[in-house]
């Protein structure tokens, strides 16, 4: 790619998921999780629906090994689909319990990881597998 170029090829990263109780959904993840919402649609047949803002996005590109890493250091087993969607928060206890609260099952508690930070699994409304997880930095490195 030409060091000139100035403006992103993506703007933003939009993952589209169908959720059979949308309803649900919004609630735990608008109102449970914190998703601010940016905007939402309506139309013929009640079809609805809501664009959550998610802070910044990025793509984890990761190979099965990884994949079973991950999962065997999170979780001690093997446990996620093919696609998990990964929460950033400021504390992955407080958080894991409100979304259990919300309806959440836990899957993993809370688990300090060997790249530090602080990981819980759940599965989610949407049929949704997700990670929440708080950046813990290093004394080395603080928090990056």
């Amino acid at each position: 790619m030409p060091a000139e170029r100035q403006v992103p090829a993506v703007r933003q990263l939009r993952l589209v998921v169908e959720a059979a109780d949308y309803d649900a959904a919004v609630a735990f993840f608008r109102d449970a999780l914190g998703l601010r919402e940016e905007a939402a649609f309506s139309g013929e047949g009640d079809a609805r629906v809501m664009i959550l803002d998610a802070g910044r996005a990025t793509l984890e590109i990761a190979n099965p090994a990884q994949k079973r890493m991950i999962d065997e250091v999170e979780v001690g087993r093997q446990v996620a689909p093919r696609i998990r969607v990964a929460f950033e928060v400021d504390d992955a206890e407080a958080t894991t319990a409100r979304l259990v609260a919300a309806g959440a099952s836990e899957v993993a508690p809370p688990t300090r990881t060997p790249w530090q930070s602080l990981n819980s699994r759940l599965d989610a409304p949407a049929d949704l597998h997700i990670t929440v997880f708080e950046e813990l930095g290093t004394a080395d490195h603080g928090d990056d």
